[in-house]
């Protein structure tokens, strides 16, 4: 498989993270173009964890760097690109979107392209096989009454992002991020792979 992914928490969010992510572009990043889909958060090209990703990749040398909101827009353009940024936010609406648009089927047919895909957040949950964890955590998110929990499947990666930030998942029972994913483990028979903020997964 050729098409390489970033998983992580925040993005470009350190300069080890960059340089990884550059190490997969390889050679000739200014001939290369990019997009940042920002679908996932109501701010959509506004968020700013968008603009600033925005702003990592034109200091990084890219020649292009557009924005992509699949719930408006053609998902096709995907196929064009040899970066796909997928911008934090929900997760089930992102998937939703991803679904309805169609755009789950282009992510399949880019497996044997030489692609990076980077997935911040909301972005790396939905690159794996299932977004059950965020709904185990977070079923206030879910506006779109989700049935179907299967998500793109491009690693078999379960991914925690955030990790580390206990003030992102508060609890009534006052049980820890790490006591709340063993039982999500132990009901699901996975394995999470937990990601703090400057956490990340690269694989290809």
């Amino acid at each position: 498989m050729k098409l390489k992914l970033l998983l992580t928490s925040n993005g470009f969010y350190t300069d080890e993270i960059k340089k990884c992510f550059l190490k997969l572009v390889g050679n000739e990043v200014s001939q290369k173009d990019a997009v940042i889909v920002t679908t996932a958060s109501p701010l959509k090209e506004n968020n700013p964890f968008a603009k600033k990703a925005k702003d990592d990749l034109i200091n990084m040398g890219f020649g292009r760097i557009d924005f992509l909101d699949i719930e408006f827009e053609k998902p096709e353009i995907l196929l064009d690109k040899a970066v796909i940024y997928l911008n934090g936010g929900n997760p089930f609406g992102l998937l939703h979107h991803l679904k309805h648009s169609g755009a789950d089927r282009v992510f399949r047919e880019m497996k044997d392209r030489d692609v990076v895909v980077v997935g911040a957040s909301a972005g790396a949950v939905i690159l794996g096989p299932n977004i059950k964890v965020v709904h185990f955590f977070t079923p206030q998110l879910d506006m779109y009454d989700t049935m179907d929990f299967s998500a793109l499947n491009l690693t078999d990666k379960l991914i925690f992002p955030h990790y580390d930030r206990e003030d992102l998942f508060p609890d009534p029972a006052n049980r820890t991020i790490e006591d709340r994913l063993r039982e999500f483990e132990t009901r699901e028979g996975c394995a999470v792979t937990r990601l703090n903020d400057d956490g990340w997964v690269s694989l290809s």
